[in-house]
């Protein structure tokens, strides 16, 4: 038997039994549940972002895109839009904001997958289209946290109820923040948002809503400022203090510490699921786009072969030959046949066009 990684805990969750999970949901991710939707195959993507769209809408949403194919123009946020229109018919399970941390090759013919929300799936094969990889928080940096992780510093939510009765400290000027901050503000005891900046990159009305908290008196906001230290009881984090730009530093009492400072692409546990790997993309053929372990494929940007451009043409090339050699590993002994969707019933009647 073939093990990647770590047995991760069974969790409550019943296993999902499907035929392809897609490790992420970038743009070749949402395009490879197309190709395999074509030829009758169903998928679950799966990605460490709160967002389809991978670098399209973490990078640059709003950035203009030339090169796809029939669009002359349109922004990384709309290519994500058209992409989520257009595997519609084929209902595919998106499971966001978590993390593909076991592989384990069951058998000759199948995988299991588990995520580190306890999210577990039997599949037939595997796609990995992670991009320049999976999106990591960026870490807090600061003497005696560089070494290790406190125990109540949190770069992601998962249960919004752990926080309630807390003194919460959330570090950051973005949407992740922002959003927290207004999710939090009746869960916990109180909230200090510290930003780093005056300015924020989170949508105005959210800015909006928690000037207004602030001006009620319902929470603190910290700006312009940068954390100086921390004081520590055993493994957790029970004060810091920060120095505001102008002023004296402000001492903030913590229970948690939620940090929001971005996303930073890194290979991440894909390292270490026993792949062939150059540098930071994994090798792959270009018949099938499989790699070195059977049965797990990659396209678009983390994967590496002779001539490779990192482009999202090129990996949409590169999911529709990995839908039909993975056709093929799943049913060896029929012949795929390449069927054209303008007039094809079958590809008519999977896509739900109207006769």
């Amino acid at each position: 038997m073939l093990i990647f990684g770590a047995f991760g805990s069974q969790g409550k969750y019943s296993v999902i039994n499907t035929d392809v999970v897609i490790v992420g949901a970038g743009p070749c991710g949402l395009f490879q549940v197309f190709e395999l939707g074509l030829l009758g195959l169903e998928a679950h993507v799966v990605d460490s972002i709160r967002q389809p769209g991978g670098q399209c809408t973490e990078l640059y949403p709003d950035k203009p895109i030339y090169d796809i194919p029939g669009i002359p123009v349109c922004s990384g946020e709309e290519l994500t839009d058209n992409l989520l229109k257009q595997i519609e018919p084929f209902d595919a399970g998106m499971h966001l904001n978590e993390e593909v941390t076991v592989v384990r090759k069951d058998d000759e013919n199948s995988f299991y997958v588990e995520t580190n929300a306890g999210t577990r799936f039997h599949a037939k094969a595997v796609v990995i289209a992670g991009g320049v990889g999976s999106f990591q928080p960026r870490q807090l940096r600061v003497p005696r946290v560089d070494n290790f992780e406190a125990e109540n510093v949190h770069y992601r939510v998962t249960k919004p109820s752990q926080f309630a009765g807390k003194r919460l400290a959330i570090l950051g000027g973005g949407d992740s923040a922002l959003d927290w901050v207004l999710e939090l503000i009746d869960v916990a005891a109180h909230i200090t948002l510290v930003h780093r900046r005056d300015e924020y990159r989170a949508v105005q009305a959210s800015v909006d809503k928690m000037r207004k908290l602030v001006a009620d008196g319902k929470m603190d906001v910290i700006e312009s400022a940068r954390l100086a230290s921390v004081d520590m009881i055993d493994d957790s984090i029970n004060s810091m203090t920060f120095q505001p730009k102008d002023g004296d530093p402000v001492d903030v009492a913590v229970d948690d510490v939620l940090v929001f400072y971005g996303l930073a692409p890194k290979l991440g546990p894909i390292a270490e699921w026993g792949l062939d790997i150059n540098r930071k993309t994994i090798n792959v053929d270009t018949e099938k786009f499989e790699t070195s372990v059977p049965g797990i494929y990659a396209v678009g940007d983390i994967n590496f072969y002779p001539g490779k451009k990192k482009l999202i043409l090129c990996g949409f090339h590169e999911a529709a030959l990995a839908a039909f050699a993975i056709k093929q590993q799943i049913e060896p002994d029929k012949k795929v046949r390449l069927q054209y969707t303008t007039t094809s019933p079958l590809m008519h009647e999977r896509l739900g066009v109207p006769d």
